[in-house]
């Protein structure tokens, strides 16, 4: 189905329900709108899954700034915090599937927010693939039997890589199937797991702090070239890799019950929760540790510290909570990629459309998305057979892919606000209760520019080729370089298809008007 994209920055249609109001974004109501307030604020949790996260990078920040990296992570939540706000004004005005490529849509061009879609997609794409290989961080840690592929279980060791490899497999094999089954069977075992998720990250606040050695005293440590500054600057990694996917809620918002008013906010205390639950981890962590200086901590991480501190037994079955938190996180993710590639495919944007646009009646679920975004995740996670150092490009590549979506948002939307209809303000509406529509007022304006230079500032920062960071392993360029030639060949890519679908498109309008017969009209 195609629609027709409101101009740039139009207000919306006027209220009449959930699925009167998806009509009035020319779109049916074909996904199974089941989910209620506590399931929209699970996706965006479940997405950011601080323990899925935290224990996947808690070494690599530790590595590059020491203790002081946790001083990285108020600074990337502060940033992130501003993006949300934005985010939460255009859940409430436009809530359709497919967020980051209807929003960028609507505020801009169509060409622009489908790239915006394109690269989010990809993004999202790879955010799967690293965190399906994040059970190598704590599954060996819990029996080494779960080391299947023999050898040295750290993640950046030619055995753990393939390890993690074999591991995420089997985990895409999964969530792949659980995507194919009704939305609410998805949704329920979303519910069950950040809820476990979230008594398990209290828990390891909890017992970490009672177990503490040291006072929260934070000292620096001697990190990357570049001294202190370029140090933590690498070390804004593990923050910027955890505070990503709040926008889910907005993703799901066609599955969502009275998602004007639910959306925004499910956006916003998914973020608030992980921020606060992370850090508290994360500062935890820190004080309960054995030892700052014997090396482990950098290259074991939090498995390390629950292990050594808490003992065993204790430290094993909080770890088992962390595998449910990284399986729910992959779900989720894989669940927010599907519906964007079902949005785009809906609105005929992406190759073979017809049959990604297809919802089964069912399940309510759309089959075709899952099945290309389980498979593309499981040839990405298949770059750890080859080096060690794919662990680290891919989870890097996946966050700078994210940010410059989230900016190709927050850059129109700015623009909106200077010149089109949001200058002033977000446009005034009613949500499905009769309350005004989640709105920022005279704050929009500061809180979108900074919300922008932010994520600009963080994507190049990430971006940047740093051996030491990228390839420390093999030290071959094409792993330093990764991220930056992954994103030209994907903005090649994009461009390539965009131009030859436009080109397409306007010689079958030819033809339509009986200009040329369609076989010239094919070939010009």
């Amino acid at each position: 189905m195609t629609t027709t994209v409101a101009p740039s920055g139009s207000a919306p249609p006027p209220d009449t329900g959930d699925e009167g109001t998806l009509r009035g974004f020319g779109y049916r109501q074909e996904l199974h709108r089941s989910m209620g307030r506590y399931a929209s604020f699970a996706a965006g949790f479940s997405f950011i899954s601080v323990l899925t996260t935290v224990f996947q990078f808690f070494g690599m920040g530790f590595a590059f700034g020491g203790p002081a990296f946790f001083w990285t992570w108020p600074v990337v939540l502060g940033g992130q915090a501003l993006v949300a706000l934005c985010f939460a004004e255009l859940a409430a005005r436009y809530p359709i599937s497919g967020a980051i490529f209807q929003w960028s849509t609507r505020m801009s061009t169509a060409a622009f927010g489908w790239f915006a879609g394109w690269i989010m997609v990809l993004g999202q794409i790879v955010v799967i693939a690293a965190a399906a290989m994040a059970l190598q961080v704590v599954l060996p840690a819990i029996w080494t039997g779960f080391q299947i592929v023999g050898g040295d279980p750290a993640p950046t060791s030619a055995t753990g890589a393939a390890n993690a490899a074999v591991l995420a497999v089997v985990l895409l094999t999964a969530t792949t199937a659980v995507n194919l089954l009704d939305n609410r069977v998805m949704a329920r075992i979303n519910v069950i797991g950040v809820t476990a998720e979230i008594i398990g990250a209290v828990l390891i606040v909890v017992l970490l702090l009672t177990h503490s050695d040291r006072a929260p005293g934070v000292t620096l440590h001697a990190g990357t070239g570049g001294g202190a500054f370029g140090a933590l600057l690498v070390a804004a990694f593990a923050a910027a890799y955890v505070l990503i996917g709040f926008d889910s809620a907005g993703e799901l918002s066609e599955e969502t019950r009275s998602p004007r008013a639910v959306a925004p906010r499910t956006i916003l205390t998914a973020l608030g929760a992980a921020g606060v639950l992370g850090g508290l981890i994360i500062l935890a962590g820190l004080l309960a540790a054995p030892s700052l200086t014997d090396g482990r901590l950098a290259a074991e991480g939090l498995s390390y510290v629950l292990t050594s501190t808490l003992g065993d037994g204790v430290g094993r079955l909080l770890l088992a909570d962390v595998v449910v938190a990284i399986c729910v996180a992959t779900l989720a993710i894989q669940t927010a990629a599907t519906r964007m590639v079902f949005s785009m495919a809906r609105d005929g944007v992406l190759p073979r459309s017809a049959a990604l646009a297809r919802i089964s009646p069912r399940t309510g679920m759309p089959t075709g998305p899952a099945l290309v975004t389980g498979v593309l995740a499981a040839l990405i996670v298949a770059i750890g057979f080859l080096s060690p150092d794919a662990f680290l490009a891919i989870g890097t590549t996946c966050i700078v892919f994210l940010y410059l979506a989230y900016a190709m948002v927050t850059g129109p939307l700015l623009y909106q606000r200077l010149r089109g209809s949001w200058r002033g303000g977000a446009p005034a509406g009613t949500d499905e209760h009769g309350r005004p529509l989640f709105s920022l007022g005279r704050w929009g304006l500061p809180v979108n520019a900074l919300a922008l230079a932010y994520g600009l500032t963080m994507a190049v920062n990430l971006a940047w080729p740093r051996a030491e960071v990228y390839a420390p392993v093999s030290g071959q360029w094409y792993f330093q370089w990764f991220t930056v030639l992954f994103l030209a060949a994907a903005a090649g890519a994009g461009a390539l298809y965009r131009w030859s679908a436009v080109r397409r498109q306007r010689a079958a309008e030819v033809a339509d008007r009986g200009q040329l017969p369609v076989g010239d009209a094919a070939h010009p």
